[in-house]
């Protein structure tokens, strides 16, 4: 194994003793950082959402900031101002809390769409725009934004151009029995250090760098891409597998889809210690994927279906290689 997964992998273990019954979450979220990407992240309160990127920032030396979005957040609340010295006699931009490395935007439904965009340019193109000048965002980035499924009262949808800035759209479930008990022991200190990953040596935003070049060399051969392609057809075209999905998707997946299911998959098979991509690191990161980049119809909301039972549905009709 090499060093730079090695160092990966122990980084994943050490999430992982401290996000107890998340491991789909820290997986997806490591993936999402070694692809240079943003992740939303669903889920009821208490999920451990907030803890993870907490948890991944103090494990790389990463500088972390937290924005809790609300109604009447400003956009300059995100980015920073301009603020005028006297002293100097001239106007200085003073940063504002997305020039991190790890950014949480918490709640970011509850903000409206100015300040959306606000966070969008930063994401989509690292950089903020203030005063007709424009400020480099850190080389390592990544904004973790967060969604309460139960709440609608006092939220903004966001924007279907938004959502396609994700990397990836994660659902977070609450976790079993089993888990429950850990977190319980974890909480009351009753886990002893023997049982957790103990500290370990932060990484450095260079080790994140090399591992994120080492992961996208992984071997994906020409059957598994076309795999890869074909299913992202099959989002836009459904009616070539089945008539009735016809009915179900307006929308299918854009470009952007098929860049972000191939680093992704590379990411996965290269955490999996592969080194060439197969179809089942394709399924692995494909709902995340595309849950947020098919738009259905009207008809598939009035039954009742989701994106992912569509997903499952082109999964199954779509050959394997």
């Amino acid at each position: 194994m090499s060093e730079c997964r090695a160092k990966i992998i122990e980084l994943k273990k050490f999430m992982d003793s401290r996000i107890i019954g998340q491991a789909d979450l820290v997986n997806k979220l490591i993936i999402t950082l070694l692809a240079d990407g943003n992740a939303l992240v669903e889920g009821a309160p208490g999920l451990a959402k907030t803890k993870a990127i907490k948890t991944l920032a103090s494990a790389i030396k990463a500088q972390y900031n937290r924005i809790q979005f609300t109604p009447d957040l400003l956009p300059s609340d995100i980015t920073g101002s301009e603020i005028y010295v006297a002293s100097k006699g001239e106007f200085e931009f003073r940063k504002g809390p997305v020039f991190a490395n790890l950014i949480l935007a918490d709640e970011i439904n509850r903000a409206p769409a100015k300040v959306q965009s606000a966070l969008l340019e930063a994401m989509a193109e690292r950089q903020v725009s203030v005063g007709g000048k424009r400020y480099e965002l850190p080389k390592l980035f990544m904004v973790m934004a967060t969604q309460n499924p139960i709440e609608h009262e006092g939220t903004y949808n966001l924007p279907e151009a938004q959502l396609d800035r994700f990397l990836m759209y994660i659902k977070i479930n609450q976790p079993q029995a089993e888990d429950e008990k850990k977190i319980l022991r974890l909480v009351r200190g009753e886990i002893s250090g023997n049982e957790q990953t103990g500290t370990m040596q932060p990484l450095d935003a260079e080790d994140i760098l090399a591992a994120r070049k080492e992961a996208l060399s992984v071997h994906m051969s020409e059957a598994v891409e076309e795999y890869l392609v074909q299913l992202i057809m099959a989002t836009r075209h459904p009616e070539k597998y089945d008539e009735k999905m016809a009915g179900y998707v307006r929308f299918g997946a854009s470009p952007r889809a098929t860049l972000a299911l191939d680093r992704c998959a590379k990411i996965h098979a290269w955490l999996s210690e592969k080194d060439f991509v197969t179809p089942d690191d394709i399924q692995a990161v494909v709902y995340d994927i595309l849950r947020h980049r098919i738009i259905l119809t009207f008809e598939a909301e009035a039954e009742g279906i989701t994106t992912d039972e569509v997903i499952r549905k082109l999964i199954a009709l779509v050959p394997l290689p």
